[in-house]
């Protein structure tokens, strides 16, 4: 093959990414991405990981960069490939995930002329990303800049000076040849040192005493701590320094898995059903409200917090969660900067002779008799033969999965199942999209997840499941060790909690929200070549002598079935004096 200016641009862009600490690229085939792609493939220092279908390739990107908190290359060709990028870059910038897109672009004089797979790609992601460069057509002059390219993407997607890690995107164009071998590549710096050192969002913290002190002024008026709750989604801080924070206020900590404060002396497990009770949410006023890092999916929560926030004196307080302004019901007090203020607020706490407050008793004394009927209505069902509980299912998988492995759930009912009913486990990574909430490429972003090494379990609605089905092509041939469990009750579960199951014809609202899709799950693993077998899991069967590294599980369940079991739970604890 000839020389080519343009394999020796997409040569020295690997180069600065791996000098920058990228380790994987996944890829989605295509005819224009052809220099990059074969950069790639040529690096032995790069895992790279094909895709079928872009979707899948980018949302596996975001799981990767997701679990391993460093940026990977997400490659595509040009035209609608791009587009199908654009709902795993909203979901990199909502949850500050580094991603580094690269899209290819046919040359500028192929642009507005009618020429085949061209779109207008220049800023297709809008504000998304944190940066978008278009450097043009490689050439020998612009040479000295591909160094600078390369390594200024990694430090916008890491987060510069303070601002949130995400996504940045490149749009390359290439003129053909499109295959060629690189020349010589310009220079790094010496001992392959970055092009750029920058300053991330992590090294840019200096915690301000004068705001601490104001905040415990708040908390703890004359050494005795006012009555509180903290609640704490991912991004929180350090589990050990909210323990630190919570034991010395002696205040319930309302947190959910991906916090990794779920098992915390102070933590409350029923938090959701206890706060749909009247009796007990308009009973409880806390003085102050310390909310941290992401919102959790609890509606009653967020509904609590700003019902205390109207109707009494609470102080509501925020952290920014990676740069994030975390306040959906616009209720908060005091904002701080970022959770490095945590360690300070715990050792000013502890440096006073504080009296604990007793806000945590009643929370206590609640989820105790919300765990005993619910372990009394699950084992009834099972007595009864009834379908799996959607809870039950979720609380079994968390059990049974071995330490140091991973758990990812689908946004709409299992991460509700998980931070509702789920029992605690801090000897696991807990992942989920839910930057925008999305139940798209769930699937996708587990195997991103897997492909780090990491033993991994997804749990995923049957919607979702088919949603994402594309992510199953050629998934036995990966590396990785993956368990997708389905719940399947043929439609979206969620909807049955919601006003529109209440108010519509049922008629309609299976048309519209239950959405049954009769897809046979088993045949859909089976085509595949992934064993599936029906809940409850069932040991894993050998194949040739050896486990398979992806195997599913189908758990069939009853949408009504389970609105109902929810619904008795909350009536019978209701039925309770719980203060």
């Amino acid at each position: 093959m000839d020389t080519t200016v343009t394999a020796t641009f997409c040569a020295t862009l690997v180069d600065e990414w791996v000098r920058g600490g990228v380790t994987d690229a996944f890829v989605a085939p295509g005819s224009r991405s052809t220099p990059l792609a074969l950069a790639l493939a040529a690096n032995s220092q790069i895992h790279l990981h094909l895709f079928h279908d872009e979707r899948a390739a980018s949302f596996a990107a975001l799981g990767n960069a997701l679990a391993a908190g460093r940026p990977t290359i997400a490659l595509c060709t040009s035209g609608t490939a791009a587009a199908h990028f654009h709902a795993p870059v909203i979901e990199a910038d909502l949850s500050g995930i580094p991603l580094i897109v690269c899209t290819a672009d046919r040359p500028p004089e192929l642009w507005s002329v009618g020429a085949p797979q061209t779109i207008d790609q220049t800023g297709l992601y809008g504000s998304a990303v944190r940066w978008f460069a278009e450097p043009g057509v490689p050439d020998d002059a612009s040479s000295a800049m591909w160094r600078s390219l390369a390594s200024r993407s990694i430090a916008e997607a890491v987060g510069l000076n303070g601002s949130p890690p995400g996504p940045v995107h490149l749009n390359l164009s290439f003129r053909d040849p499109l295959v060629g071998d690189p020349a010589p590549i310009p220079a790094g710096r010496p001992n392959n040192a970055p092009w750029h050192q920058a300053a991330s969002a992590d090294t840019v913290r200096h915690p301000n005493s004068d705001l601490v002190s104001e905040l415990v002024a708040q908390i703890a008026p004359d050494g005795h701590a006012t009555d509180g709750v903290i609640v704490v989604g991912r991004g929180g801080g350090d589990p050990k320094v909210v323990d630190r924070i919570s034991t010395a206020l002696g205040w319930p900590v309302l947190a959910d898995h991906r916090s990794r404060c779920r098992g915390l002396s102070q933590t409350i497990r029923f938090f959701d059903t206890i706060l749909r009770l009247d009796s007990f949410s308009d009973q409880t006023q806390p003085r102050v409200i310390l909310r941290l890092g992401e919102t959790l999916a609890s509606k009653s929560v967020s509904q609590w917090i700003a019902r205390q926030a109207q109707n009494s004196e609470t102080v509501v307080v925020s952290t920014l969660d990676q740069g994030r302004w975390i306040d959906p019901e616009r209720v908060a007090n005091m904002v701080l900067p970022n959770v490095s203020y945590l360690t300070t607020l715990a050792e000013a706490l502890e440096e006073i002779d504080l009296i604990p407050s007793d806000s945590a008793r009643p929370w206590h004394d609640a989820d105790a008799e919300a765990s005993h009927i619910y372990n009394a209505l699950v084992a009834q069902r099972r007595l009864e033969g009834s379908h799996p509980s959607e809870t039950e299912i979720m609380a079994e998988v968390v059990q049974g999965i071995e330490p140091g492995g991973a758990l990812v759930v689908s946004s709409s009912m299992p991460i509700r199942d998980l931070e509702w009913f789920g029992p605690p486990r801090q000897d696991i990574s807990v992942f989920a999209n839910r930057g925008a909430n999305g139940i798209d490429g769930v699937v996708s972003t587990a195997i991103g997840v897997a492909l780090g090494g990491q033993p991994t379990t997804v749990v995923v609605g049957d919607v979702a499941m088919v949603h994402d089905s594309t992510s199953l092509v050629a998934l036995t041939g990966r590396p990785l060790c993956l368990h997708i469990v389905v719940v399947n009750n043929d439609g979206g579960g969620i909807f049955s909690f919601l006003p529109q199951k209440r108010l519509l014809e049922p008629e309609t609202f299976e048309t519209l929200f239950g959405t049954p899709h009769g897809t046979d799950l088993p045949l859909l693993f089976a085509a595949h070549h992934i064993p599936a077998t029906e809940w409850p899991a069932e040991p894993v069967t050998e194949l040739d002598g050896a486990p398979p590294t992806v195997r599913a599980t189908i758990a069939f369940t009853d949408r009504e079935e389970n609105q109902a079991f929810r619904d008795s739970l909350v009536a019978k604890l209701g039925q309770k004096r719980l203060r």
